[in-house]
């Protein structure tokens, strides 16, 4: 070994120690492959051959997601093909809009996994016509900038869908929901509650469906019994707040064939009306990702 070192030379002849720099790319870049995207990103800010070997298509090839090719053309990005991986992994990390504006697809930074987004305006719901039950109202707490408001009704019930090609792995569903109706005022965030009940009295039914045959279905209340928030002083956990409510997970196998779910939320309880609600978004991501983000 010794000898391998002394044939590193100073400028005058004399030994010197290998430095970072005289690593070759292509062992750097192997060792990036067992890396994540940001670990990556730092490390290639130290010196040339780090940042040269970061830019490898083949290391960002491997970091891309398997329907990638797919989500540029569902994008309408096919000219980012001839652009680097590292440059088609950086644009796709961000959310990217489709079906008219109506949901959203990005990739999760840290892992390459895809992560959707499905509007209040992408789903059924009944009664959105008439402004005396539904409206759609802005708010910067939306990644589409505006929800959709229950202000009271009898009959909620709310569906969607959507096709979509999805890499192999489990996924989770989700509603976006939250209990009062958010405003700013002189820049403070405000939730004004005066229009939340009937969401303790019955449990909303939650469920989906997929194509290959998969199914989930789970029962909620929404908000906790007024007993419950009495002995709170008043106060409750959950007004006020986003809350993700998970409907059950669904396994792709055949990341080769697109995947069709159907899922909704229902109450048609007609004995009591209900309202007060904001409905955001339905979300779906890679499961190991929520269990990382509930941890």
């Amino acid at each position: 070994m010794g000898s391998n070192i002394s044939c590193f030379t100073e400028g005058d002849g004399g030994p010197r120690r290998p430095s970072l720099g005289d690593i070759p790319e292509s062992c750097i870049a192997s060792v990036y492959m067992y890396m994540c995207p940001p670990e990556i990103c730092r490390l290639a800010s130290l010196n040339r051959s780090f940042r040269g070997a970061a830019s490898a298509d083949f290391l960002w090839e491997s970091k891309l997601p398997a329907n990638y090719r797919y989500l540029l053309k569902k994008l309408f990005l096919d000219d980012l093909g001839s652009r680097t991986k590292k440059e088609i992994y950086a644009v796709l990390s961000q959310p990217n809009s489709f079906d008219g504006g109506t949901k959203k697809v990005w990739l999760e930074k840290a892992t390459g996994a895809v992560c959707l987004s499905i509007s209040s305006k992408a789903l059924s719901i009944t009664g959105i016509e008439d402004r005396r039950y539904w409206n759609y109202i802005p708010s910067e707490e939306s990644r589409f900038h505006v929800v959709a408001y229950l202000q009271q009704i009898w009959w909620f019930e709310v569906h969607g869908e959507l096709d979509f090609l999805f890499p192999a792995g489990t996924y989770s569903l989700y509603f976006r929901l939250q209990l009062g109706r958010p405003s700013k005022k002189y820049g403070w965030r405000h939730c004004n509650f005066d229009q939340v009940h009937g969401w303790d009295l019955k449990p909303v039914r939650f469920q989906f469906s997929t194509s290959d045959g998969q199914h989930a279905l789970c029962q909620r209340f929404l908000e906790e019994p007024e007993s419950t928030r009495i002995a709170a002083c008043g106060g409750s956990q959950i007004r006020g707040n986003w809350m993700d409510h998970h409907v059950g997970d669904f396994v792709i196998g055949n990341s080769d064939l697109p995947t069709k779910i159907k899922f909704s939320m229902i109450q048609i309880d007609c004995t009591h009306t209900k309202g007060g609600l904001c409905l955001d978004s339905v979300l779906i991501i890679p499961t190991e990702l929520a269990r990382r983000k509930v941890c």
